[in-house]
């Protein structure tokens, strides 16, 4: 391990409001993370948060129970990582506020994104959703309280009223919140430390957050995962924090899950490049104020969008990422070690994502995953789109009158069925590889986003096929329609 890199800590983000993994997936892959450089954990449970009490009604249906998450925690201090919990208390509120108990509390009445900092429910809501969370992490010396990305602030009434008087803004607005919701930590848990995103903060002039006193009650996350990071302007900003009174930054790219809603894999050299400079901001900011950097692995943009990368996948790209921050780049020698972490011959940067088996936890799902994604869709396109048997003589006019010339069923019709037969074999495995990891909600939502509809466009023309020969539709045994919705 690297004593001269320049972050001393480097935390991998689990975003658990999406495809959170099963605790038996998670102990296969915190020995990595820590061979790999990492030695913390930011965990953002959002609705897998075993919440009791009147927020009970916040826990997703495979939410994690105590005694999982007291596993969690023994596996990461076995590893040598320490946790960091989030959980948002301004922005991204929509796992509460889409409950109709909650409601009320919303900044405005038909977004669920953010509270309403006005009411005195809004600050118990919150002091109780951190008080439980760090009932569960005893010692955490740091708490990420979110508050990033808090859209529609000031749009509410009570916000309009209130920003009718003298000298009150939408930055005082965003600051007493922050100060309210970090000074109930401090109250409550002495030993712990808020941290906050910092991009509700870095347009707020200078004085302003200076007479805030929020500098002394919350260290900012400084988060860009921009492969073009403007180094200079990052520093200056770092420089702005330092003058307001925070006496600790730190730093958030990311590995996965910032390029896309609906990707499936993650673009590696996007992400080295993001870490590269900010290996540049580290080397060219104020001594000593970075306390460390999150590597962001992105699993939905909020609540309500499709899964991004899923983690498993998302490891090739980490891999390279935390080595290249804990070896100050990405050199050849680097290349060489991820390799050998990975149990990959050879890992290709320039590609969407490197094809070929590893021995990592989940190198089968990163593989099955990476041919389904480049492949499934586009072979299914092919032959509806491009085979001239298809496109000749069974149209979608054609197929819509049940028309067809007898000869071309025996052109179209094998290379339908064997291209759904071995498409049905892949997502089978791949099926079963998902449910060791996943929970069943996780693993039917990535299939029907990315599976199924190019399944049952070939299941279709087979369909439309058999009736023309006025034959039984044929079927394959991994792929039955009336089995997958």
């Amino acid at each position: 391990m690297s004593e001269s890199a320049p972050f001393k800590m480097r935390l991998v983000h689990l975003d658990l409001k999406g495809a959170p993994p099963k605790v038996s997936y998670l102990s296969e892959i915190f020995p990595l993370f820590r061979a790999l450089g990492a030695n913390g954990l930011l965990i953002e449970y959002e609705d897998m948060f075993p919440y009791e009490g009147h927020l009970r009604l916040l826990r997703a249906k495979h939410a994690y129970s105590p005694s999982e998450v007291a596993e969690i925690l023994h596996l990461a201090k076995l590893n040598e990582l320490e946790v960091i919990p989030l959980v948002q208390t301004f922005g991204h509120m929509e796992f509460v506020l889409k409950h109709a108990e909650f409601a009320h509390l919303r900044e405005v009445v038909h977004f669920p994104n953010t509270l309403n900092p006005h009411e005195a429910e809004s600050l118990a809501l919150v002091g109780a959703m951190t008080d439980q969370i760090l009932e569960l992490h005893k010692g955490a010396r740091w708490l990420h309280i979110g508050c990033d990305e808090v859209y529609y602030l000031g749009e509410g009434e009570a916000s309009r009223q209130w920003l009718q008087q003298r000298q009150n803004s939408h930055a005082k607005l965003c600051l007493s919140h922050v100060r309210a919701v970090a000074s109930h930590v401090l109250a409550q848990h002495p030993g712990t430390t808020p941290l906050v995103w910092d991009d509700m903060l870095r347009d707020i002039p200078q004085d302003q957050l200076t007479v805030s006193g929020v500098p002394q009650l919350v260290e900012p996350v400084l988060w860009d995962y921009g492969a073009d990071l403007d180094v200079h302007s990052k520093v200056l900003l770092m420089e702005k924090y330092r003058e307001c009174g925070f006496l600790r930054l730190w730093a958030a790219s990311a590995f996965k899950g910032a390029t896309g809603a609906n990707q499936t894999l993650p673009p590696v050299e996007h992400h080295l490049r993001n870490h590269t400079q900010w290996l540049q901001v580290a080397g060219s900011g104020p001594a000593d104020v970075l306390q460390g950097i999150i590597l962001t692995g992105w699993q939905r943009y909020d609540h309500y969008s499709v899964l991004c990368e899923l983690l498993p996948v998302g490891i090739p790209s980490l891999a390279v990422c935390l080595q290249s921050l804990l070896h100050g780049g990405f050199t050849e020698d680097v290349k060489l070690r991820v390799e050998n972490f990975l149990g990959v011959s050879s890992l290709e940067i320039m590609d969407a994502v490197s094809e070929g088996a590893g021995s990592f936890p989940g190198s089968d799902i990163h593989a099955l995953v990476t041919q389904v994604s480049l492949h499934l869709r586009s072979s299914v396109d092919t032959l509806l789109e491009r085979n001239r048997y298809v496109t000749g003589w069974f149209s979608p006019y054609h197929r819509q009158r049940k028309l067809i010339h007898p000869v071309m069923i025996q052109h179209i019709q094998p290379e339908a069925l064997s291209l759904l037969g071995r498409w049905s074999t892949l997502v089978q495995r791949l099926e079963g590889a998902l449910q060791l990891v996943l929970y069943p909600d996780a693993v039917e939502e990535w299939l029907e986003e990315n599976v199924y509809p190019s399944m049952r466009q070939l299941q279709g023309l087979l369909q439309d096929l058999s009736e023309v020969a006025h034959q039984p539709p044929p079927t394959s045994a991994g792929w039955d329609q009336d089995q997958h919705p």
